[in-house]
């Protein structure tokens, strides 16, 4: 039924295009696990990786197969994921609130969750009915949920959701920064705000079967309401009369950037720029049109992301610099790169 109404030749197009995407992804991790604080050689990872896909039963040290499997592939895929669902999030806010501008770190989202997190963690908020994950989820849809209320009551255009997404931004820190004062001891402070700046060192096995998933669901939701992003793009006015559905797709799609971004700052600490770049990158690319941006964004965003944690991991020797400031490095000229070539307009 798909096939009869898509133009003829178009459906090989969509899967070679499909394949060479998960080619290269599948590129990305690969030298993720490889190159590190202590590169390993190819044949030692692939030795390793059998062992454990298919049992092969070849000889590696316990050592370099417990960095291998235990640790460097589910730190890889965890970045992969978090980086996907980060440019989704920016690319469904930007269609949303219709502003080049708009991301999660930006409009609030990622500090509320930041917050949620940091109260179930240290506070016992919640008295142990919510894990960080949800305490993370409550936190940014209270936040984004501020936002929104704050920006309608200023005149609700996109500049307003911005100045109110900083707004809301400042709030949350403060509260995350009275939370860690109140109830945080000296190390907890520190490895809380380690954590903020974005760390994948404590990433195991059980975070990837949590990032993957949700970041999977998010990709499926957003690509099945591409048209309807397509029609916000020209405003809620334009969607509706298209036949669009507005307050459910929007309910929908704020859910899926809600939930996207609370697991992966649950996990690995709020990480700026790429859901703010990333979508301009792709968009760059493939054109504003979401069945080509959705894909391309969330490629560009898995490979930036592992390739920003190898950075961290190699930059200075003995020591782990927080993603976030390896992201802000980059992220930041590219910014600039944006608003100097006159992309960002309120």
């Amino acid at each position: 039924m798909i096939g009869a109404a898509l133009p003829a030749g178009l459906l090989p197009r969509v899967g070679f295009r499909a394949l060479a995407g998960v080619a290269v992804l599948l590129a990305a991790i690969l030298g993720g696990v490889v190159l590190g604080e202590t590169p390993l050689p190819w044949d030692t990872v692939w030795a390793a990786l059998a062992n454990n896909l298919w049992n092969a039963g070849h000889p590696v040290d316990p050592i370099d197969q417990g960095i291998i499997w235990s640790y460097r592939v589910p730190r890889t895929l965890v970045a992969a994921a978090c980086g996907a669902g980060l440019a989704l999030a920016g690319v469904v806010l930007q269609a949303l609130v219709r502003n080049a501008l708009a991301d999660p770190y930006l409009l609030g989202v990622s500090a509320g969750a930041s917050t949620g997190a940091v109260a179930v963690t240290i506070m016992g908020l919640g008295a142990g009915a919510i894990g960080i994950s949800g305490g993370a989820f409550v936190g940014a849809a209270l936040a984004f949920g501020l936002v929104s209320l704050l920006a309608r009551a200023a005149g609700g255009g996109p500049a307003q959701m911005v100045l109110a997404g900083i707004a809301g931004s400042q709030l949350f820190n403060a509260l995350t920064s009275f939370f860690i004062a109140k109830s945080a001891n000296a190390e907890q402070a520190r490895g809380i705000i380690f954590w903020l700046l974005g760390n994948l060192s404590g990433v195991r096995w059980p975070d990837v079967t949590l990032a993957a998933p949700v970041s999977i669901a998010g990709f499926l939701a957003c690509l099945w309401h591409m048209r309807a992003l397509d029609a916000f793009s020209f405003g809620a006015d334009a969607a509706s009369a298209l036949g669009i559905a507005v307050r459910r797709v929007q309910i929908v799609l704020i859910g899926a950037v809600t939930l996207m971004t609370a697991t992966m700052v649950s996990l690995v600490g709020s990480i700026g720029f790429v859901g703010l770049v990333i979508p301009h990158a792709a968009r760059f690319l493939v054109g504003p049109r979401h069945g080509r941006l959705i894909p391309t964004a969330a490629l560009i965003g898995a490979i930036f992301l592992i390739a920003a944690d190898v950075v961290s991991r190699m930059l200075i020797p003995g020591q782990v610099v927080p993603i976030g400031v390896v992201t802000a490095l980059v992220g930041a000229p590219g910014f600039a790169l944006i608003l100097i070539r006159g992309k960002v307009r309120g």
